[in-house]
């Protein structure tokens, strides 16, 4: 996940203060898949008046939510920020208010200054006409939210998108306002305290980036890799160079999988243990846009020997020699919930179900952000996008699918050859027969897809519901090159470029 910096924290507004705007300008977010619960909320404001527009490379199924759409080239959305703050800055006066609150005003206002309108509203494949609407959407009366899709972050600088856009919610005074806010993300444990649950110990420890993990295992030395415990994450099929990872995976001695899936990861492990679904055990859960916390009972008794993650933990402590005692289920939740936010306890979270965090509903009212210094940072600096690779001329968008959670789907449920989208207007398809099957095909193979079309996406883009699994004849990670983003050591799905061929 790429972290917010320009703000200092991962500090939102809470998105029931949506009902205070008068508009929102959603950038990128598939509403219909990723947030039924935003959906919903974002859908009851529009009944009160809330206009929408969004920014994506459409395809994206958020029509039904949003009175007007602009489409954006892939990845590109810094530059369309970029373009509208120009025109702001030559158009308004400089908020003295809000220069006061901030630094870095002179790098930034100086890339301002050296950029061509033309050339940023050229990168991002926009036109004057649509650069004007969203200028005007942010300069009219009333306040305008900023909706921010995390998607945004699977690019090589998605945390440079993300504050381009930032700027434009702060420099047209949407920013500690009610109804105004960029919602990004609300990490969903940042009102618990887990701090009971921090390594001790002063052994040598190493983290590996999920979106590298497969070359880190394969390169680790002092000492090499031996075994691996996965608790509840298909990584060979989540992180980029699935092949990759699942090499590296069966080349150790031993790897021990904690499941309820036989997916791709299960099937290199050496033990796998079945573990209890959400709905099969008790658990405290928060969210990402709202600052409630949230008790949930099991509602459905686990099958067979499934059994829950703090039990399997537990019963392997136990079993060491010499055994180590593990933390009681419910000393755990019950300290988890030991937090300068929350005035509760377990006993009566349980009885109640629900607590709202004691944190403003408005992010960073007075312009006071969470930095040492209190103030914000503007962006320094506006990277080009890089062009696509020779031979490779569609940019891949793995988009999340709405029926199913990430990797979290039965075999049966992945029968038929998956499905690939286009624009009708690719020039991808002149190549193409049509009578004959066609095939992904990155620098690191090729995958054989059923080829639609879909009205409004971009024509230099195909897109792909992930989530599939390699043995299931799907697992588009497989075609993703690993890498990492310029912020918070995320992974850069989104640049992968491929062809269509038969």
């Amino acid at each position: 996940m790429a972290y917010v910096h320009d703000f200092g924290s991962r500090k939102n507004h809470d998105i029931a203060d949506l009902e205070n705007a008068a508009r929102m300008v959603n950038w990128g977010k598939d509403l219909p898949r990723s947030s039924i619960h935003m959906a919903a909320i974002v859908a009851k404001a529009r009944k009160r008046g809330l206009r929408v527009l969004t920014i994506s490379p459409g395809g994206d199924g958020s029509e039904a939510f949003s009175d007007d759409r602009i489409r954006i080239r892939p990845g590109t959305d810094r530059f369309l920020a970029a373009a509208v703050l120009r025109r702001w800055l030559r158009s308004e006066p400089v908020d003295p208010r809000i220069l006061a609150r901030t630094r870095h005003w002179r790098r930034f206002e100086e890339i301002l200054d050296r950029s061509i309108e033309d050339d940023l509203l050229a990168a991002c494949g926009v036109d004057k006409a649509d650069a004007d609407r969203l200028f005007q959407w942010y300069r009219a009366g009333g306040a305008c939210a900023t909706l921010v899709g995390t998607g945004l972050q699977r690019y090589r600088y998605g945390g440079e998108n993300v504050r381009w856009i930032n700027a434009l919610a702060l420099m047209s005074g949407n920013i500690g306002r009610s109804g105004g806010g960029s919602y990004y993300h609300l990490h969903s444990y940042a009102n618990l305290n887990l701090g009971w649950a921090e390594a001790t110990g002063s052994g040598p420890r190493r983290s590996f980036f999920k979106p590298t993990v497969g070359r880190q295992i394969e390169a680790a030395q002092g000492p090499p890799i031996r075994m691996a415990w996965i608790n509840g994450i298909n990584i060979v099929n989540q992180a980029p160079n699935s092949a990759l990872n699942a090499r590296a995976l069966k080349r150790l001695d031993f790897t021990v999988v904690v499941d309820a899936f036989f997916n791709d990861t299960a099937d290199c492990a050496d033990l796998i243990l079945p573990a209890a679904l959400m709905l099969e055990q008790e658990d405290i859960i928060g969210s990402f846009l709202h600052d409630h916390v949230q008790y949930v009972a099991a509602a459905l008794p686990a099958p067979g020997e499934v059994r829950s993650d703090d039990w399997i933990i537990s019963e392997v402590g136990r079993r060491l020699s010499p055994p180590v005692a593990m933390p009681d289920k419910d000393a755990c939740l019950a300290r988890s919930l030991d937090s300068p936010q929350l005035a509760t306890d377990l006993g009566t979270l349980k009885k109640k179900g629900t607590v709202r965090a004691a944190v403003p509903a408005v992010a960073y009212e007075g312009l006071r952000f969470d930095h040492p210094d209190g103030k914000y940072r503007f962006p320094i600096a506006l990277h080009a996008e890089p062009p696509a690779p020779p031979g490779f001329p569609l940019r891949l968008l793995s988009l999340i699918r709405k029926d199913a959670i990430h990797s979290q789907m039965l075999p049966e449920e992945q029968s038929e050859t998956p499905t690939a989208w286009v624009a009708a207007d690719s020039p991808a398809l002149q190549d193409l027969d049509p009578g004959r099957e066609a095939f992904l095909v990155s620098p690191l193979g090729r995958l054989k897809v059923r080829l639609e079309t879909v009205a409004g996406l971009h024509p230099e883009t195909v897109l792909y519901r992930r989530g599939d699994w390699m043995k299931c004849a799907g697992g588009i990670n497989r075609l993703i090159e690993d890498g990492v983003t310029d912020i918070g050591g995320g992974a850069p799905y989104y640049d992968q470029f491929v062809r269509l061929e038969n």
